[in-house]
């Protein structure tokens, strides 16, 4: 793969007019969009599906968890969506009902280990007994176990659990940010040539490039470091 294949364009956008206006502006620099919650609740799965079906490639981050049946039933429905990435829980039964319901498809299935807004105290606030690099590997090795197509992480666990999943499993990494831009709400953050160093084969790219004075610069600057990161 190269830098853009590896780019996701977070489009955490209040309107699918904001979004068909970003895709529009990037036009044939980017490939690949990640559509969540903000975008869905606002006409965004209708939208997913006309980016697939002119071409792009679309993660839907939907974070699912409930029981096996109810996980697999949306997975089957998500597949004939057309979709190329979808998240989940790395809960093992959720993981497995994901896996099983989605076999003989091309959708990628990424377990979400801890969110990049997330730090040690937060964790231990949610009722975890483990900081976070050590529940995003056990996670991590669960995932592997389970069959997914992917883990998302911050890329500071990256290294670690490239070494878990082995090569062949995708590793998105959300909370990138280009040197010397804002936090925001995302604690665990690395720049973009970093965590391509680091073992992520995918970033996860939001707020620095639609909301830059200029995404199309933004992106074009963004995928220039990740090029320059790559092997070979």
């Amino acid at each position: 793969m190269n830098a853009r294949d590896r780019l996701i364009v977070g489009l955490d956008l209040p309107t699918v007019a904001e979004a068909e206006k970003i895709v529009a502006t990037l036009g044939e620099e980017v490939v690949f969009y990640k559509i969540g919650y903000q975008l869905v609740f606002a006409g965004g799965l209708e939208f997913a599906r006309d980016l697939a079906a002119a071409g792009k490639r679309v993660f839907l981050d939907m974070k699912l968890l409930d029981i096996d049946n109810t996980v697999a039933k949306g997975v089957e429905n998500i597949v004939k969506m057309g979709m190329s990435m979808l998240t989940l829980h790395a809960y093992p039964k959720a993981m497995k009902a994901a896996v099983e319901a989605a076999r003989g498809s091309d959708l990628c299935l990424l377990g979400v280990t801890v969110l990049t807004s997330m730090d040690e105290q937060d964790v231990i606030d949610a009722g975890y007994e483990y900081d976070p690099h050590t529940l995003v590997l056990r996670r991590a090795e669960q995932a592997r176990s389970a069959g997914m197509g992917g883990i998302v992480c911050s890329a500071e666990e990256a290294g670690a659990v490239r070494r878990i999943i082995g090569p062949d499993m995708a590793l998105v990494t959300p909370g990138i940010r280009p040197a010397g831009a804002e936090k925001g709400d995302q604690k665990r953050v690395m720049t973009p040539g970093d965590a391509i160093r680091a073992g992520s084969s995918h970033l996860v790219v939001g707020r620095p490039i639609v909301k830059a004075p200029d995404p199309l610069a933004a992106s074009r600057a963004i995928l220039a470091e990740m090029a320059v990161a790559l092997p070979g």
